[in-house]
């Protein structure tokens, strides 16, 4: 059977996650996302956790050749040698670049980069209208699934707040630096064949039943 080797790019508050848990069970892939194998190489005291660690202590960002280290050394372990779907990396071309090439040394190629693409209005929608209990951290939204009584948590009766991460502003930030850094992979990919583009404005059963057909028709290919 042919590998699934799969990455997931999109804006923040595009519905990467909701997505990535659907598409790992589909098609029994494991889901790398890049801090999570971090601090897993971290917990585990390898050599190239240390390294990671180091700069992290140090409030600095980890340097791209150790994540990348870190990632190739995930990418070998017995349950992604048919394939993986990796969720935040590559962020830059230079790290898209390295990547490849990282993964041609082992033989290996990507498969399809998976594009989520939500404009910047809907991401500002859905993220600034998120209200989180300030005592347990249940998560409501003002329009999609809003509390009964406004401001006030349904289970505990809380206060419901907005996290900063929420608020206008600081999605506008981070909206800045994915068009700044991570959009230009868009062009990266689609001019290596690789990208393939999907309306995540659209609700998430059908973002998922359009990527899962999509997927299997390239296993398809990649086995003939």
């Amino acid at each position: 059977m042919a590998e699934l080797n799969l990455i997931l790019v999109g804006p923040p508050g595009a519905g990467k996650g909701t997505q990535a848990e659907r598409i790992t069970e589909d098609f029994n892939l494991p889901y790398i996302a890049t801090g999570n194998i971090l601090r897993a190489a971290v917990a585990e005291g390898t050599e190239l956790g240390l390294k990671a660690k180091g700069f992290m202590d140090a409030g600095g960002l980890v340097p791209d050749d150790v994540i990348i280290g870190v990632i190739l050394d995930r990418l070998q372990a017995e349950d992604a040698a048919e394939g993986f779907l990796l969720d935040g990396f590559p962020r830059t071309v230079p790290q898209a670049e390295a990547l490849g090439a990282d993964l041609s040394s082992l033989g290996r190629q990507l498969t399809a980069v998976l594009l989520i693409d939500v404009s910047d209005d809907e991401v500002i929608r859905r993220l600034s209208g998120r209200r989180v209990s300030a005592k347990t951290g249940r998560v409501y939204h003002v329009e999609f699934d809003p509390p009964k009584n406004e401001g006030v948590c349904d289970v505990d009766g809380s206060r419901l707040i907005q996290r900063d991460d929420d608020k206008p502003e600081t999605i506008k930030n981070r909206l800045a630096v994915y068009h700044e850094q991570t959009e230009p992979l868009v062009d990266f990919y689609s001019n290596l064949g690789l990208l393939r583009r999907f309306d995540g404005s659209r609700p998430p059963a059908e973002v998922h039943d359009r990527i899962r057909a999509q997927i299997a028709a390239l296993r398809v290919e990649g086995s003939l």
